[in-house]
């Protein structure tokens, strides 16, 4: 279908605002509804893109709209069809903006509703298409029907390879290996084997396209176990239809994700109200009472919105099963999830997860599990805190901390930023840090022995070969220098704190951190 069929179908009513001849002529590669100000995003080249305008007010300052237009363009989409029922019709600038960036423009009546246009595209394509394909006609039918209308992926599966009878089997899967969907009567796949069989190549495996899907993690396969239940092409028409499924639904998560965002802003903002929060949590779609929650956050270092949210949400996914979940950012641009129970089992498919994008970290933080909504934000907070530590631990790996297992003073001081941690040893320990003084190094290794000796003189004076009197010496000295007492156990403490903030005491003298997955394979410490 062209943008000119589809503005002269008389079923429509739409009306011509902008356009030029040549753009007329472009082929609509689908639909995109959408009322966000940045559109680009989520709009394919090609695509119309029908907007109801609420993102536009008539005092709005006057970039809104030339970002929105702007965003269309860069996207390189194929018109812009406006809904005039929110302002009764087309504003003065929109058409000015489309005039600028050659955006073809048409409004459409208030009467008319937007799934009747979606349905006229998709009913086209699905019709001239019909003789390339290998689906049986009723069968392209349905799916049509489904495309147009928001179909579920079990919807499509099971319409799809219906026509195959009982013995078709079919999965939708995750690249980790969750099911999405699945023919009916298919048997249950493993996590753990869905994995293994999609990296094996056995059977028929065929990727779902859609952009959409921007990072590894947030991928879906089409897998059959038996290759030669469906010719390849039938395959592929269906992981088309599955492609849009899975764009609709990040359509439908625009609301989500502002609802998730407002709540993470609450949830850091100290003195916020539980009221405010419990709203927040509705609007999320999270029950507000008789139930205890997990938080968790999230973080691959990498740039921009999408690959730590695709994470965390696989992986809250994998252990929360059907129960609602948020999965957003905070305003540091962390990602963080809410989900109910304890989420038992998230450390496990950590690894999992993480092996989807092998040369990025993923770094993760879960809290203690909260009572109610007035603990979420203590929750968050211990989940933050988590997240530092498993940044700080393995800033090269993918690693998941609990709070729960910091229970020494070296795990505890590993959710403290560097910068602290390093003006921490700097202050407490002093000129023994001084590399120009031929007596620091000496002294800082006394220290640090007699400290893993537990004060003992006889056994510092063993393990370093010294005089049990050249220990006595350079103990005073280090005493002189940092002014601690270290026959006081605060001041112990005080300086064993500090060996640890310095970034240069080995790993061989410390206790050792939880496991870590390196981005190859799995490595225990």
């Amino acid at each position: 279908m062209h943008v000119e069929h589809l503005l002269r179908d008389e079923t429509l009513g739409l009306r011509l605002l902008w356009a030029e001849e040549a753009l007329l002529d472009r082929e609509i590669s689908g639909v995109t509804v959408t009322d966000l100000e940045g559109p680009a995003r989520f709009v394919r080249p090609g695509e119309a893109v029908l907007s109801g305008l609420v993102w536009w007010t008539p005092d709005s300052e006057q970039g809104r709209t030339e970002r929105f237009v702007a965003g269309l363009r860069s996207a390189d989409a194929a018109v812009l069809l406006a809904g005039e029922e929110t302002h009764g019709s087309v504003p003065d600038d929109l058409i000015e903006a489309c005039v600028r960036h050659r955006i073809p423009l048409a409004a459409v009546p208030a009467h008319v509703m937007f799934r009747a246009v979606t349905d006229k595209v998709y009913l086209q394509q699905w019709g001239e298409l019909s003789r390339h394909h290998a689906l049986p006609e009723n069968a392209r039918n349905r799916l049509s029907h489904l495309a147009a209308q928001g179909g579920s992926p079990e919807e499509v599966v099971t319409a799809a390879f219906a026509h195959l009878g009982q013995g078709a089997v079919a999965y939708v899967l995750t690249a980790t290996g969750r099911t999405v969907a699945a023919t009916p009567g298919a048997p249950g796949l493993p996590l753990v084997k869905a994995a293994a069989l999609l990296a094996s190549g056995t059977g028929a495996r065929v990727p779902v396209d859609t952009e959409s899907a921007t990072t590894p993690y947030k991928r879906w396969h089409l897998y059959l176990p038996d290759p030669g239940t469906a010719p390849p092409r039938m395959l592929h028409e269906v992981a088309a239809v599955l492609g849009r499924c899975q764009e609709q639904e990040a359509q439908r998560e625009t609301g989500r994700d502002r609802a998730a965002a407002q709540l993470g802003l609450l949830l850091t903002r100290d003195g916020a109200e539980s009221a405010a929060v419990v709203a927040a949590m509705r609007s999320c779609g999270l029950p507000t009472a008789g139930e205890s929650y997990r938080v968790a956050t999230a973080t691959t270092g990498v740039q921009g919105t999408g690959p730590a949210e695709d994470a965390l949400s696989e992986a809250v996914a994998q252990v929360a099963g059907t129960g609602p979940t948020v999965v957003g950012r905070l305003p540091d641009g962390t990602a963080f999830a809410v989900a109910l129970g304890t989420a038992d089992g998230l450390g496990e498919v950590w690894p999992r997860v993480a092996a989807c994008e092998p040369s990025v970290p993923l770094h993760g933080g879960t809290g203690a599990p909260a009572a109610g909504p007035q603990d979420l934000a203590a929750a968050l907070a211990e989940a933050r805190f988590a997240l530092a530590s498993a940044q700080s631990t393995a800033p090269r790996a993918s690693l998941l901390v609990d709070a729960s297992s910091l229970t020494g003073l070296e795990a505890l001081l590993t959710g403290i930023p560097a910068e602290v941690r390093t003006a921490f040893s700097r202050t407490v320990l002093g000129s023994l840090l001084d590399s120009r003084s031929a007596s620091a190094a000496p002294l800082l290794h006394t220290l640090r022995t007699f400290l893993d000796c537990d004060g003992s003189w006889a056994r510092t004076a063993e393990v370093l070969h010294l005089h049990v009197n050249t220990v006595h010496y350079r103990i005073r000295r280090t005493e002189h220098f940092t002014g601690r007492d270290l026959s006081r156990l605060a001041d112990r403490l005080d300086l064993w704190a500090a060996l640890l903030c310095h970034k240069t005491v080995p790993s061989a003298d410390i206790p050792h951190g939880p496991a870590q997955f390196e981005p190859d394979a799995a490595r225990t410490r």
